[in-house]
């Protein structure tokens, strides 16, 4: 603090001393003393006041006594005559008493003098200037002579109370016509002659920021007095230094309601505040924003005076169109767009603020206006759109998009167009990496909706074909410029989405005419000078660009531009130079584009349209282009684009595809496509080959398609065949692909005699999963093995000494040939299996397809008229069989004929299955085979697995045939055999047995060949062998079933991840549907085949006699347990346990099943309209649906345990799945297995009934899943439940019922099962009764009485009442000593429930039994044997649970289900009084209950029939005195509570009321202290009752109120802490009440604060005393006036702080008048002994100081203007203050709060007009309040645990 300052708080602090001596001297005099006392029995009489004619005697007999003692230039107890003269100008009392007070005014004014008003002006001000809002008219003149009398001739004294004397008097100015207006002027005329012209405005300035009432006649003065600043060289004794006080005055009164007040503000800027004029440019740009913000939302209100004046300052005064025009450009257009792109760019709230763009729209109505603005911000606006709406997302940004899309169809759209077609133009020359334009024209054309036709018709066109020659042009610059460019990818990507914005029409149509505010467009031109001029555009283009010709037609040249460009980038991709990723986009881009010209054309046009291309030349480039290296989606757009052009039929000309090296070289690189490892671009592939095949008039395909299977190499001949494959394999049947590719079907036919092991697996792979009938392939072979020259006579030959016949070849024929036709069949008939037996089986020979098959047949002699296939072939086998050589042949035909022998039988083996050998060979052999499988399964050679297999697959079937037909026989006892002999028969049967290497050998085949074709082949094996073979299932069934669980988890993961990543340029899978669905079949056989076995074995526990298997179980319901059951199930459920392998297997299979389920949902595909997604889409769904079928089909078999094992999936912990993903698709698989919600639910209540219930008929269930607890059903139960419709759900009630009453028969015993029964039972009830089944009366009784059953239980686990293991018999100390918990009568109701006659009937509660009252007594009233609640609860504690339960469920559906209002209150007073009053009576210092209960309350107070139930509690818990010792949380907990309470009970707070000043004490001897903290304890509760209400909610007892705070202010008697509470309730009834309610109560609380600081500054309390604590909540509540602002205390803040711009601007010799001024020199001169301070001091000084160091002082500012903090909100400053030790903690309050108030004001009108809110009622004046911040400081105060 500098010297001068110094010097003036000295002075100040002075001038304190010098009146307290002179009060001194004044009271040695014995007449003054004599007068005081006068003055003070005058003033006793005002205790007995009652009615007006009271007041009236009251001031007769003051004025009498003050005009006795004229001598005395001093009043007697001056500060509480005028509390009492103000007091007497109560609005509410008659005009004759405000006449009386005025003559008491001015004859005390005349006794004071100006030197007495001067110095005792707060006392006495107080109550004169807020008279004059609401005075009469008969006595306003009396108090505007005073005004003019007494208060004028101080002159510049008045400087502190200026702004107060100002609000004082601009009520006379609101009417123009008013009686006192012209007196009122003059007064202020002569008011602003006593300081300087600057200085009276700024105050002036100071109301329009504060009073909003004021603001219209502020308004009116200032049309009359305020001068033209425009004329003004020097501003500054107009209106000061800080031209941005005024500025924020005007934007402040620019957002007021009023529309008079908008009027006024606008015709001060028009006439006095021009934007030409010196006094707005000097004002910083930040200001200048700010009332151009302000000004321009005016349109918003859509009135037309207050937008003629907003464009008269906008355009300035010439009626000229054209000068007005330029006005703006020069003055206001910058300002005007820089404003509004402010606000754009700087909105970050989380909804995006449309304000901005609504004012754009509204400005375009004045076209002189809307024009050169459009011009300058339409493009920065769609930027600024662009932005926002990326930050805030797709929701937020709706509203946001709608605005600006009504603001895109409002502007001329040239205007957007022309910066927009530049920008475009200028990066793509430019190859700059700037692609704003661009990017902001995609954005333009995909989020707003173009309803003119001029764009689609004229600016899109246009732009779409200039943009193809902009490229063509810059193709042309150089290759290198090409690549580096950014702009020309996202230029394509731009002409793409012009492309979808114009219509078929628009492109064959030639752009003619002219455009408004355009260039003409010159004729025959090309686009792109077509363009530029039309936009205006003056740039540099090639002589080529500038001599094109056109006739203007967007189809023709665009598709010639984009065509060349098209060829350019394929001949560069055909460079080995060329790697650039920016040339293959562009060719896949353009040919894109040209492609949907093309379609479009053809879709509308009638007439040829001529381009001017060269189609061959484009086609070579195109053919240049395709290589394997390009990437699929390129080759996808160049062949598809070359198939629609050569299919146009009007556009010419058109390229000629039917070329056989064009299509050779189209249809390898797709065949290369078609590779096993490019299995997302299949689909697309083959579409693309079958649009080639029809695009072409000759058959070149078929002829390609053979030579790609023979022509090639070897490596290249396996991908040909594999690619073939899987052309076949996605080909339809309706094509015929037999018939157009019959010749690669015969190549592929002779690839399974082929060497290469490798081609004959290619090729047995395509016989599996790709052929469609098998009689095109057996009718050719047929045909030549009947060949006729083939000749053989039966001869019989002697081995061993017995004959053998046969057949002899007499002749020689080409062995080679038959040995190929046989190998070809055997090859067919292995893979057909059963299909192509019972095809050759069923079909006849005659209705072959083959000309000439039969009559071969019949010379032949081998078939006859009804012969069938299989007739004729095994003939044929039988003879090449039993058929040698002649010895002069055995040299050269023993070699071939034996292989074709073998063949032979091999085919004949496969077709008929034969038992010959015996079970010791057929062992042996068995064995070899395994281990030559072993081993090549281990060394990865594939080739001779198959061969392997089927011999394997004869030799299991055989054994195992042979094996069963010995136990037959051996199982045949004589009549004469006793059972003893049987089972000794049985016991020496030879038992089944596996090849221990079998089953590892299977395992590693089917895991080793997953991702192979061979798996198809293992699978088979395994489906085929395993049913056959009769050994236990854990020998071989399991372990398989195993594995392919392991395998389908493999190809599950590669399925989804290869989904996810679909959009990767080279996406690799190797997983097919088909793979999958085989395991799935798997899966499915081996899981049946074990439960299957399972069935058949005996058991090791089953010793009950087999009788006793068809006992039916007993449910819940007895006889009616199976009436709910689904379809007989094949196998005994009671037959699996926990325990046995074949329920692991069933688990392990429901698991997989599940997630393969889940991950092939249709949400897991990423969603882009790609091939690639449509083909996985497709996998999913055939996955999805085998998968069904399997669970389908388990379901049947075992549909208890299928339906646990999905619920254990479904409560599994998973990372990847999330919770409502497996919920969802739990419930969706469980609606597919059951087409009955009443079959779930009985089977939900069985497993918990076998879990539960201790029924002897429950104990043979033995298949409980031990994962899964009775929680895990009962959870899921109630999450069916909860998705159940009220009809389905009114289908299960009966079934659950039953449940429901057989856990309510025992409570005791199934106590852990109560409250989830209950649970389910409420969703359930919640359905029933929003059905009209809940009209029926037994549905209604016995929902209610069940409802009841269950719920007591619940509230005594809650109350703990099941806690005691032992039965004491106690006493009430006892009772209530132990836990604080009480027993009441619902332990013996509910313990006599089993033993009801009427299981049915409702639980007998406390109303119904008058001798068993609700309390700790009841104990003594039940026997011991009767109480069945005494055990011990779990370690897992339901109390939490139940609590939540009974507060988020149970009481909110209270009144849907027990609509008898005893019941309601019965169940509402056991939950007070087990679990509430509990918690509510615990020992424990604090009140601290937890929010569980609290919501229990708040539940139960919003039900009308339970008031009586918890008023009780509520009332005893705020009437406990730690109810405040609480945490501020739970104190807002509390707020509804107490807020019902006092709603319910009128007298409750009337009695609070009453207790405030008369505390009751049965105590003689109470201390007189305990009696104050008791006094102020009711007084919180009482400001805790307030502010628990809404606004104005307790008007009927404010006067009450009021009456007793008025009281104990002004009793002297009264503590400091009673007083400190009085304070805190004044504050929270200025947070609850109306401004104007608070009138009556000014007078005194301004008299009690002026006391009490004027006592501390006259003998400062000393450190640690209870004076302090009153200061500090004084200080508290003048904190929140100043952040309230409120109006009445406008007139009033003078007296405590500096209100005026002499805060921050201090005059030379200033002397300090408010009251914390003062203060702050007083105390900030006494020395601080301490070392330390408060923690919450330190905080608020660091505020102050930053506040102060951001106000400049004086003299430093170049122009004057205050820079203001960016402040959003007012909060208190001592909001975290609890507590002083000193008055000099208060220092930095006193110092800084006249610079804060000012400071808050100031900056907080940015906020208000930024958001809008300047004059909305939740803004206090001046700007926005914190009110949460305001309500934690009442309520941290009020809960401050003292």
């Amino acid at each position: 603090m500098d010297a001068g300052v110094a010097n003036t708080y000295g002075r100040a602090a002075l001038r304190v001393t010098e009146r307290a001596n002179a009060a001194s001297a004044l009271s040695a005099d014995p007449k003054f003393r004599k007068y005081t006392q006068q003055v003070d029995k005058c003033l006793s009489t005002f205790e007995s006041v009652h009615e007006w004619a009271d007041f009236i005697s009251f001031l007769t007999k003051l004025l009498k006594t003050l005009q006795s003692f004229t001598q005395f230039k001093e009043i007697p107890r001056k500060l509480l005559v005028g509390k009492r003269l103000a007091q007497c100008l109560n609005p509410a009392l008659p005009t004759g008493v405000h006449q009386r007070a005025l003559d008491v005014y001015s004859h005390v004014l005349s006794v004071l003098g100006p030197d007495g008003l001067q110095r005792d002006l707060q006392i006495w001000s107080s109550g004169l200037f807020p008279f004059f809002a609401y005075s009469a008219t008969s006595v306003r003149p009396t108090l505007l002579n005073i005004y003019d009398k007494y208060y004028l001739p101080l002159q510049a004294a008045l400087r502190p109370v200026m702004k107060a004397f100002i609000l004082a008097l601009l009520p006379g100015l609101e009417e123009e016509n008013g009686e006192f207006f012209e007196k009122v002027l003059t007064i202020l005329d002569q008011l602003s002659s006593t300081v300087s012209q600057a200085f009276f405005l700024q105050n002036i300035w100071l109301v329009l920021l504060t009073s909003p009432t004021s603001r219209g006649s502020a308004i009116n003065y200032l049309s009359r007095r305020f001068p033209k600043l425009a004329e003004q060289a020097d501003i500054t004794p107009i209106i000061g230094r800080d031209v941005g006080l005024m500025i924020r005055a005007f934007a402040t009164a620019l957002e007021d309601d009023d529309i008079l007040v908008r009027r006024g503000v606008l015709e001060l800027l028009v006439q006095s505040f021009r934007l030409d004029s010196k006094a707005f440019t000097l004002a910083q740009p930040e200001d200048q924003e700010l009332l151009m913000r302000a000004a321009s939302g005016v349109v918003l209100r859509r009135d037309l005076s207050l937008n003629r004046r907003l464009y008269t300052w906008l355009l300035g005064p010439a009626e000229d169109s054209e000068a007005q025009v330029e006005y703006l450009k020069k003055h206001s257009l910058n300002l005007l767009q820089r404003t509004l792109l402010n606000e754009m760019l700087l909105d970050q709230s989380d909804v995006p603020d449309t304000r901005p763009y609504k004012i754009f729209i509204s400005l375009l109505d004045k076209w002189e206006l809307g024009t050169p603005l459009t011009k300058v911000l339409i493009v920065d606006s769609m930027k600024a759109v662009k932005q926002r709406a990326r930050q805030s997302g797709a929701e937020a940004g709706v509203d946001l998009l709608m605005s600006v899309n009504t603001l895109y169809e409002a502007i001329d759209p040239i205007a957007l167009w022309r910066p927009l077609f530049a920008g475009i133009f200028d990066a793509l020359t430019s190859h700059s990496a700037d692609n704003e334009a661009i990017q902001m024209s995609r954005f333009v054309l995909n989020s707003f909706r173009a309803h003119d036709e001029e764009v689609a018709r004229f600016h899109l066109p246009l732009i779409f074909m200039s943009l193809a020659e902009l490229l063509r042009m810059t193709l042309a610059d150089g290759s290198a410029n090409f690549e580096s460019s950014i702009a020309v990818p996202q230029c394509l990507l731009l002409m793409q989405d012009i492309f979808t914005h114009i219509s078929s029409s628009s492109l064959a149509r030639a752009i003619e005419g002219t455009i408004e505010g355009a260039g003409e467009m010159p004729a025959h031109s090309g686009p792109l000078v077509r363009a530029m001029a039309v936009y205006g555009l003056e740039r540099k283009v090639p002589m080529d660009v500038l001599d094109r010709h056109s006739a203007g037609v967007p189809f023709v040249e665009a598709f010639k531009d984009l065509s060349s460009i098209s060829s350019t980038c394929a001949e560069r991709l055909a460079s080995p130079q060329d790697t650039s990723k920016t040339t293959a986009d562009c060719l896949e881009v353009v040919t894109s584009l040209c492609k949907g010209m093309v379609k479009r054309i053809e879709e509308r046009a009638k007439d040829v349209i001529a381009v001017s291309w060269d189609p061959k030349s484009w086609l070579r480039s195109m053919m240049l282009t395709l290589n394997q290296d390009l990437k699929f989606s390129i080759v996808d757009e160049v062949i598809s684009s070359a198939v629609a052009f050569s299919q146009a039929k009007h556009m010419a000309p058109r390229p000629a595809i039917d070329n056989r090296a064009v299509l050779s070289k189209m249809v390898t690189i797709l065949l290369h496509y078609l590779r096993p490892q490019y299995v997302p671009y299949h689909f697309r592939a083959v579409q693309l080959i079958w649009a080639l095949e029809f695009g072409t008039c000759h058959h070149h395909l078929e002829s390609i398609l053979a030579n790609s299977l023979t022509e090639f190499e070897h490596g290249q001949r396996l991908e040909a065949f594999e690619a073939f494959g899987v052309l076949w394999r996605l080909t339809d049947d309706s094509l015929l692909p037999g018939v157009r590719f019959k010749i690669p079907v015969m190549i592929l036919l002779d690839s399974l005699r082929s060497d290469d092991v490798n081609l004959r697996r290619v090729g047995e792979t395509w016989m599996r999963c790709c052929l469609k009938s098998y009689l095109r392939v057996v009718d050719p072979i047929l045909y030549d093995l009947a060949d006729p020259t083939i000749r053989r006579v039966a001869q019989t030959l002697e081995f061993n000494g017995r004959d053998v016949r046969g057949f002899l070849y007499e002749r020689p024929f080409d062995l080679h040939r038959v040995h190929h036709l046989m190998i070809t069949l055997l090859s067919v008939a292995r893979f057909g299996g059963q299909g192509f037996t019972r095809m050759i089986r069923t079909t006849a020979l005659r209705k072959a397809a083959q000309p000439g098959l039969l009559a071969r047949a019949e010379a032949a002699n081998l078939a006859h008229d009804s012969a069938s296939y299989m007739d004729v072939l095994l003939e044929i086998l039988i003879r090449i069989i039993q058929s040698e050589p002649s010895s002069s042949l055995v040299p050269t035909m023993t070699p071939d004929n034996t292989q074709l022998q073998g063949t032979a039988l091999d085919l004949l083996q496969t077709l008929v299955s034969r038992g010959d050998a015996d079970l010791l060979t057929l062992e042996n052999a068995e064995a070899a085979i395994i281990s030559k499988l072993y081993a090549s399964i281990h060394t990865d050679h594939l080739d001779l697995q198959n061969k392997l297999l089927h011999v394997l697959h004869s030799i299991i079937v055989t054994s195992s045939e042979a094996r069963m037909q010995r136990m037959r026989r051996a199982s045949e006892p004589s009549q004469s055999e006793d059972s003893g002999s049987l089972d000794s028969r049985r016991n020496g049967v030879i038992a089944p047995k596996v090849n221990p290497l079998l089953v590892q050998t299977l395992v590693d085949g089917v895991s080793r060949n997953s991702k192979r074709p061979l798996l198809q082949h293992w699978i088979d094996f395994i489906l085929m062998t395993v049913p056959q073979s009769h050994t236990s299932p854990s020998l071989l069934v399991f372990p398989l079933s195993d594995c392919i669980c392991r395998q389908l988890r493999s190809g599950l993961e590669d399925l989804v991840h290869a989904s996810n990543a679909i959009n990767d340029d080279q996406l690799q899978s190797n997983t097919t549907d088909a793979e999958f669905v085989a395991l799935l079949n798997a899966l499915e056989r081996l899981v049946l085949i074990g439960l299957t076995k399972s069935e058949t074995e005996p058991s090791e526990d089953d010793g009950a006699p087999q009788e006793k298997a068809n006992v039916e179980p007993a449910g819940l319901l007895g006889l009616v347990s199976n009436v709910f059951s689904p379809e007989a199930p094949t196998l005994q459920e009671e037959q699996l346990t926990t325990r046995s392998p074949n329920y692991r297997c069933l688990e392990e299979a429901v698991h997989i099943l599940y997630s393969t389920w889940i991950l092939t949902s249709a949400a897991s595909i990423n969603q882009s309209e790609t091939a690639i997604s449509e083909s996985y889409t497709l996998i999913f769904s055939r996955v999805r649906t085998r998968c069904k079928k399997v669970l389908e089909r388990l379901f049947r078999v075992q549909s208890g345990e299928v339906l646990e094992c999905l619920i254990e999936c479904s409560r599994r912990s998973d990372d990847i799945i999330d919770a409502v993903t497996k919920a969802n698709a739990t419930y969706e698989i469980v609606d597919i297995l059951s087409a009955s919600a009443q079959t779930v639910v009985h089977m939900l209540c069985e497993s918990i009934s076998h879990r539960v219930l201790t029924s002897p008929e429950r104990s043979r269930r033995l298949a409980v899943n031990t994962k899964l607890s009775e929680s895990d059903v009962y959870a899921f139960l109630e999450d069916y439940l909860a998705r159940l419709e009220g009809p389905i759900a009114l289908q299960v009630w009966t079934r659950y019922l039953a449940l429901a009453k057989e856990i309510c028969s025992n409570v005791h015993l199934y106590k852990r099962q109560i409250f989830p029964t209950l649970k389910c039972y409420t969703i359930l009830a919640e359905k029933i009764t929003q059905t009209t089944a809940i009209e029926d009366r037994r549905m209604r009784k016995e929902l209610q009485d069940i409802f009841t059953k269950l719920a007591d239980p619940c509230i005594l686990i809650a109350g703990r009442a099941f806690e005691s293991n032992n039965w004491i018999r106690r006493g009430t100390k006892d009772s209530l000593g132990a836990s604080d918990r009480a027993v009441t009568p619902l332990a013996r109701v509910a313990s006599e429930v089993a033993l009801n006659e009427k299981p049915d009937s409702p639980v007998v509660l406390v109303d119904d039994s008058p001798k068993l009252l609700p309390g700790p007594d009841l104990i003594d009233q039940v026997s011991p044997p009767d109480w069945k609640y005494c055990v011990l609860l779990q370690s897992d504690d339901p109390i939490p649970k139940i609590n939540s339960f009974l507060a988020t469920k149970l009481l909110p559906d209270l009144r849907r289900f027990l609509l008898d209002p005893d019941r309601v209150l019965t169940l509402c007073t056991n939950i007070v009084y087990y679990v509430v009053s509990p918690a509510i009576r615990s020992k424990a210092k604090t009140l601290e209950l937890d929010s569980v209960i609290l919501n229990i309350l708040t539940e139960m107070v919003k039900n009308p029939a339970a008031i009586k139930a918890w008023r009780s509690s509520i009332t005893d818990a705020f009437n406990d005195n730690r109810f405040f010792n609480s945490t501020p949380l739970t104190g807002s907990h509390w707020r509804p509570l107490v807020r019902s309470l006092m709603d319910s009970d009128k007298a409750g707070l009337v009695e609070l009321i009453g207790r405030i000043t008369s505390v009751p004490s049965a105590n003689i001897f109470a201390n007189k202290e305990y009696e104050m903290l008791l006094r102020s304890l009711n007084l919180r509760r009482l400001s805790y009752v307030l502010f628990s209400g809404e606004k104005n909610q307790y008007m009927v007892p404010l006067p009450a109120i009021q009456e007793k705070l008025v009281d104990l202010l002004r009793s002297g008697t009264t503590a400091p802490v009673v007083l400190s509470e009085v304070y805190l309730c004044l504050r929270v009834l200025l947070c609850r009440l109306s401004s104007h309610n608070m009138t009556g109560l000014w007078p005194v609380v301004i008299t009690e604060l002026f006391r009490v600081f004027e006592q501390s500054m006259a003998s400062p309390p000393p450190d640690g005393s209870d004076e302090l604590v009153v200061l500090l909540s004084a200080c508290k509540f003048l904190d929140l006036v100043l952040v309230l602002q409120t109006e009445e205390f406008q007139v009033h803040q003078w007296m405590f702080l500096t209100d005026t711009v002499d805060a921050v601007y201090r005059p030379e010799a200033w002397i300090p008048e408010s009251i914390m001024d003062q203060l702050a020199e007083i105390i900030g001169d006494l020395p601080d002994v301490r070392g330390h301070k408060l923690e919450g001091l330190q905080d608020v000084e660091a505020q102050m100081a930053y506040h102060a160091s951001l106000m400049r002082s004086p003299g430093v500012p170049a122009n004057g203007t205050l820079s203001a903090p960016r402040q959003h909100s007012r909060r208190p400053l001592l909001g975290s203050v609890r507590s002083v030790e000193s008055i000099k903690d208060l220092v930095p309050f006193f110092s800084y709060v006249s610079l804060f108030s000012y400071e808050s004001v100031y900056s907080s009108v940015s906020v208000s007009v930024l958001s809008g809110a300047g004059g909305s009622s939740n803004v206090s004046a001046g700007g926005t309040v914190d009110w949460d911040a305001v309500e934690k400081t009442l309520m941290d105060e009020m809960f401050d645990g003292r």
